[in-house]
């Protein structure tokens, strides 16, 4: 094909699995099955009321203006009394920023810093956007794994095994998406000093499911375990999962002034400031009660508690017990291999997924676009009764392999 060409960056970048796993669960739907999709990572929670509120009122209010590139003052400061109150942590305005969402904090971090050639190293299983956004900019992503017999938590002899001369970030997200794993403070603490040995190395700490922890395990952000690298740890947030506001496309960081400033640069040259009546919304939300993620944690820890039992149930599956987030990661190595009755191979995760949707109807994503095969990923932030089903029917088409 002649023409103008396209950038060589998008050479062999996929769509991220999640979302094409969405798109065929909705042609099926729209073909008139009774899909249910496990699929997307998005509570089935209300916004909470005052959330609304406050952007109806910031809108009537006319707060509807072009707003600051690094977010409106009074944002910032819920933001930073945030981070204050429940991480330890105490940002000034110029280092804090607000973006759409908390894939553009990854986007503006990633294109500020990353050198063709730069590797980043994503600890495996991963949420899809890390590696490819680190891709778009000529990163090379690393990936040491996590094992499900460590409960999916990064240990410091794995990550030491990854650090070169080479490494320009570390991306920690725990708890993980997507298979729920935490890190213990202890691990954390090794992961710390492996770090100091790399002075050069930026930190990424993604801590959107920072609330949504269970067992009585408590979180701490990684900036807070190890003070004397702050000076190079991006912590990175948001309100999509804690307070049920995806659509609202809200997120934030706290990091080194000379990061923050480079990060709104970027950002003041693609999208400019978030939209003035979410960030209102947002505002309200971060200095509202906890009572609705208290609600949201006893929620998902009951439904997690019932996806786990029941998939260990299924022979053939193993599944590690999340320790937070709202996903279940079961193992199918028991069943690659296997036929469905119509003959087709399951012979990787993905195999399997695209069966389980096309023939029981139930939506998911395989492990392998996460890093870590074959697993599979089951969102739990949908109803007990959806889950039950959903349980139902995976045994039934397991049952009916060959």
């Amino acid at each position: 094909m002649t023409g103008p060409t396209l950038a060589t960056r998008l050479d062999g970048l996929p769509a991220p699995a999640t979302i094409e796993m969405a798109r065929r669960a909705r042609e099926l739907k729209a073909e008139g099955h009774d899909i249910i999709s496990l699929a997307l990572g998005e509570p089935d929670f209300a916004t909470p009321a005052a959330a609304v509120e406050a952007a109806h009122q910031a809108a009537l209010a006319g707060k509807t203006k072009y707003p600051p590139v690094d977010g409106t003052p009074e944002l910032k400061a819920a933001v930073a009394r945030k981070f204050s109150r429940e991480n330890g942590l105490d940002f000034a305005q110029d280092e804090l920023l607000v973006c759409n969402g908390g894939k553009q904090v990854i986007f503006n971090a990633f294109m500020a810093t990353i050198n063709p050639g730069d590797e980043v190293v994503v600890p495996a299983p991963y949420w899809v956007s890390y590696p490819l956004i680190a891709r778009m900019f000529g990163g090379v992503p690393v990936h040491p794994v996590c094992d499900e017999t460590d409960g999916f938590s990064l240990r410091p002899e794995r990550l030491a095994a990854v650090m070169t001369a080479r490494t320009k970030w570390l991306v920690l997200n725990f708890p993980n998406n997507p298979t729920g794993g935490i890190c213990s403070e202890e691990d954390m603490k090794g992961i710390a000093e492996v770090l100091r040995d790399y002075p050069d190395v930026w930190i990424l700490s993604d801590e959107i499911y920072e609330h949504l922890v269970f067992d009585g395990n408590r979180f701490t952000s990684f900036a807070a375990i190890a003070p004397d690298l702050r000076d190079r740890v991006l912590t990175m947030n948001g309100v999509a999962k804690a307070y049920a506001m995806t659509g609202w496309r809200v997120g934030y960081a706290g990091g080194p002034k000379r990061l923050i400033a480079a990060m709104r640069a970027v950002q003041s040259n693609a999208t400019s400031g978030v939209c003035t009546v979410a960030q209102a919304a947002a505002a309200a939300a971060l200095d509202g009660p906890p009572d609705l993620i208290r609600e949201m944690v006893t929620t998902y820890e009951r439904r997690r508690d019932l996806m786990v039992s029941g998939l260990r149930e299924i022979p053939g599956v193993t599944c590690a017990k999340p320790a937070g987030a709202f996903y279940v990661y079961p193992g199918i190595t028991g069943l690659i291999g296997r036929k469905t009755p119509g003959g087709r191979v399951l012979d990787t995760d993905t195999a399997f997924c695209m069966a389980l949707l096309e023939e029981a109807h139930v939506a998911t994503v395989p492990g392998s676009a996460f890093g870590l095969a074959p697993y599979v990923r089951l969102s739990c932030a949908t109803a007990d009764t959806v889950l039950d089903e959903a349980l139902k029917r995976i045994a039934r088409f397991i049952a009916s392999l060959v």
